[in-house]
């Protein structure tokens, strides 16, 4: 969605390239700080999470405004 490999991910969160392989295998019980860098990082690369709203949660690409 966001074209991002896994290097870039690593470059952007400061986490583990091992940690982000297995995040993505959903394989171990990642931490709360992990999750939350990944998290930011996905943000910042464009990504918007939506909290459950009676669709379920989500997540989509960010709009972009006109001055970006």
């Amino acid at each position: 969605m966001l074209g991002l490999s896994q290097d870039d991910l690593v470059k952007a969160s400061g986490i583990s390239k091992r940690t982000i392989a297995g995040f993505e295998l959903a394989s171990g019980n990642p931490s709360e700080r992990t999750i939350r860098a990944i998290r930011l990082a996905l943000q910042e690369a464009g990504a918007e999470f939506i909290e459950e709203n009676g669709g379920g949660v989500g997540v989509r690409l960010r709009k972009r405004s006109t001055t970006e």
